[in-house]
């Protein structure tokens, strides 16, 4: 049962791909808090995937896009205007991809080419799309853009690769062009990093479920899921979080303020043999 948190709102979700992605436990949440979106992801996604599920039961205009491509954004954020009867009132960014984690390619052994793709589609596309939403003057007074992060963008976790760099560069892009957008129009930008996720890009990433393991043995709440995620997404768009701007955010059930947890000590413990157990006692 929703709450009417966006009730009378617009906005774009970019980056649904299947019931598995964020964006489209984010869109349906939307849906019931009462927003009109559209949604976008690239042309491929659009024709091949189920996001067009997603459109017919949310009632929403799907417009394939290249989000690293301005003209692409363009027609995606104008489009949007003249579906939905005006500017939107929140912009969801959930992009994020890397060639040198589907190559298996260690962070040592990088392809350069891979790496500036990886900057572009992760982070750069959200730059491109904060301003060219800015120079359309396309979102409302109090309105608000959020990305999806990660903790490994201030620490290192192995098997993240690249996509580190880039979630470094998102967060400082949420900061930057927050101050002007907030300055200039009162538009709110935030990251939300977000616990270890089994999605189709997060499965890629090497020891994804030893991570999730991990992360939910050190988090006194355990692991975010997507619909938690979607759930905070949604506190973002609406009016309660006016105030809100230029954060990361955490939401992973504290993984980021721990150092060690009595759970994942336990587990640390069992690679000892018992002799070593007793030195380390």
């Amino acid at each position: 049962m929703g709450y009417n948190l966006l009730k009378g709102k617009r906005g774009i979700i970019f980056g649904a791909l299947n019931d598995m992605s964020i964006a489209w436990k984010v869109a349906e949440l939307a849906h019931e808090e009462g927003a009109r979106f559209t949604l976008s992801n690239t042309h491929v996604a659009c024709r091949m995937g189920s996001v067009i599920e997603l459109a017919e039961k949310t009632g929403s205009e799907l417009i394939p896009a290249d989000a690293t491509n301005i003209e692409d954004l363009e027609n995606v954020i104008k489009t949007s205007m003249e579906v939905l009867g005006g500017k939107v009132d929140f912009i969801l960014h959930s992009i994020g991809m890397s060639l040198n984690v589907r190559k298996k390619r260690l962070y040592n052994e990088l392809d350069y080419n891979y790496l500036n793709k990886t900057l572009d589609i992760s982070a750069i596309s959200f730059h491109k799309l904060i301003q060219t939403a800015y120079k359309l003057n396309a979102i409302n007074k109090w309105g608000s853009i959020v990305a999806l992060s990660y903790v490994a963008a201030q620490r290192t976790l192995y098997g993240y690769n690249d996509m580190a760099d880039a979630k470094a560069l998102l967060e400082s892009i949420a900061r930057s062009f927050g101050y002007i957008y907030g300055r200039e129009k009162k538009v709110r930008i935030n990251t939300i990093s977000q616990s270890p996720t089994i999605t189709t890009a997060g499965s890629g990433v090497k020891g994804i479920n030893g991570l999730i393991d991990f992360s939910d043995r050190m988090s006194p709440l355990g692991n975010a899921d997507a619909q938690d995620c979607a759930n905070y997404c949604i506190t973002l768009f609406s009016d309660l979080t006016r105030k809100v701007t230029m954060q990361n955010l955490y939401h992973d059930g504290g993984f980021s303020s721990m150092g060690m947890s009595l759970r994942a000590m336990e587990q640390y413990n069992k690679s000892f043999d018992p002799e070593e157990l007793e030195e380390l006692e």
